[in-house]
């Protein structure tokens, strides 16, 4: 049996047996010695004046295969605020962060770390959580990239409430102070601990303490009188989706029993406990549902069961899964063909607790994510980060991305890579001020094309 390095070396698989029982001494040294590839200073640099491939293009490229009808849609919410186009323009930072030299220093990516991809949900046990909770871009590769990505969110977002450049800057600091501290601190732990170390302090924090009370009110029974009503005026009449288009819409009877074919392997991926629960579950109605933002134009079902009374229901999403934004970038990441079931895997790899009902299936010739919708889940709103709310979020930011690499990568490598100092750190707010200001320009770019007609969407 032999230890492995979260490292890429090039040429080479992700995940490989560089040495033979490492040290935890030979682990630290070896992340030291990637400084030489790039210093934690050189981290500043933001090349995106060279790009050979415009934003526009990029973004273009990634509405391939969306449904056509709804590709205006999402081009209007990215077109909102520039902290909308950045939610919406993984496929062009994945570019620009590509173009970059980076650690190899690999562990599972969140993919789309910003802000608002952290929140409360409901845990297995029925306890609230706060933790990262969007993984549809997740994959493996460098470490800094969640944190080049979230630098800039935490940039953009305290723009957008109102901070001074100053104080983004220093949010985005004590983001990455308060990572580097988590995964030192997780480089000394028993490694069984890491796998369970809950972060403290959260519900302290008042956005996140807001986002847990919504979740604490998001329970199905909201969830059915917020997206269902009675299907006639009688009393205990059965209850079916209620149709707000484009954003929720009843499917044909050919669609709906598409989808609830599509529960068949969905099932066989499950634990035994959880096909046991399951089956306790009728399936009661299907609609079609816009969500988020970069996963507008993407199919995404919603399945409406009931079990031991109307007073019981359960709401699984069913949510296409196209390839990362990043793969085209990580050839060696050797993400599982089924892109549902690498987003189950790498969700499971970073959360410290996950939906039980998690798994995948497929459509046609279409890959999908299962999880349940809307079970106590609440994010962050933007107007929340006002004042030191903003430092404050920002630091648990660091500690939660921190937990989720030292769970899939290695934080003795990591740790050795970022040693003590404040340079990463300085690198990193300046990052994130520059990459921001090219989030502006882009957003600028795409509002312009829009009015002279330019922002081309999907074919079918």
């Amino acid at each position: 049996m032999s230890g492995c390095f979260g490292l890429h070396i090039p040429g080479r698989p992700y995940m490989v047996p560089f040495m033979q029982w490492a040290t935890a001494a030979e682990r630290t040294a070896l992340g030291q010695a990637r400084r030489k590839q790039i210093g934690r200073q050189q981290h500043n640099e933001c090349t995106t004046k060279t790009r050979k491939t415009s934003s526009l293009v990029l973004l273009q490229r990634s509405m391939q295969g969306r449904v056509a009808g709804l590709v205006k849609h999402k081009y209007e919410l990215m077109a909102d605020s520039p902290f909308g186009y950045f939610r919406g323009a993984v496929p062009v930072m994945a570019f620009d962060l590509a173009a970059l030299p980076s650690t190899g220093i690999v562990s599972q990516l969140c993919g789309d770390a910003h802000v608002r991809n952290l929140g409360a949900y409901a845990a297995p046990d029925g306890r609230l959580v706060f933790d990262i909770n969007d993984f549809d871009e997740t994959i493996r590769g460098p470490f800094e990239w969640d944190l080049k990505r979230m630098a800039a969110s935490v940039t953009l977002a305290g723009r957008g409430a109102r901070q001074k450049d100053s104080a983004c800057r220093d949010a985005v600091e004590k983001f990455v102070e308060h990572y580097t501290a988590q995964m030192h601190a997780f480089a000394e732990m028993p490694v069984i601990e890491i796998g369970r170390h809950l972060v403290h302090r959260i519900s302290k924090v008042t956005p996140i303490h807001d986002a847990l009370m919504k979740a604490e009110r998001a329970t199905p029974l909201h969830t059915l009188e917020e997206l269902t009503e009675p299907e006639s005026d009688k009393p205990g009449a059965a209850r079916r989706f209620r149709e707000s288009k484009p954003l929720l819409t009843r499917v044909t009877a050919a669609q709906a029993a598409a989808v609830l074919d599509s529960l068949v392997p969905y099932r066989e991926v499950l634990e035994p406990q959880r096909q046991h629960l399951l089956s306790f579950y009728r399936p009661v109605d299907v609609a079609f549902k816009v969500v988020g933002t970069g996963s507008v134009g993407l199919r995404d079902y919603c399945i409406y069961f009931e079990g031991n009374s109307p007073a019981d229901p359960l709401f699984l999403q069913i949510k296409e899964e196209p390839a990362s934004g990043y793969a085209p970038y990580l050839p060696d990441a050797h993400a599982p063909h089924h892109n549902g079931q690498r987003v189950a895997e790498g969700q499971k790899a970073m959360q410290i607790q996950s939906d039980p009902f998690l798994g995948w299936t497929h459509i046609g010739g279409r890959q999908y994510l299962v999880r349940q919708l809307n079970d106590h889940k609440g994010s962050i709103c933007l107007e929340d980060l006002a004042g030191p709310a903003l430092v404050a979020f920002a630091e648990v930011c660091g500690e939660l991305l921190a937990r989720g690499h030292a769970r899939s990568g290695d934080p003795l490598v990591i740790a050795g890579y970022l040693g003590s100092g404040d340079g990463f750190a300085e690198a990193l707010g300046k990052f994130g001020a520059a990459y921001a200001d090219q989030t502006e320009r882009d957003w600028q770019d795409l509002r312009r094309s829009r009015k002279l007609g330019k922002a081309q969407g999907a074919k079918k």
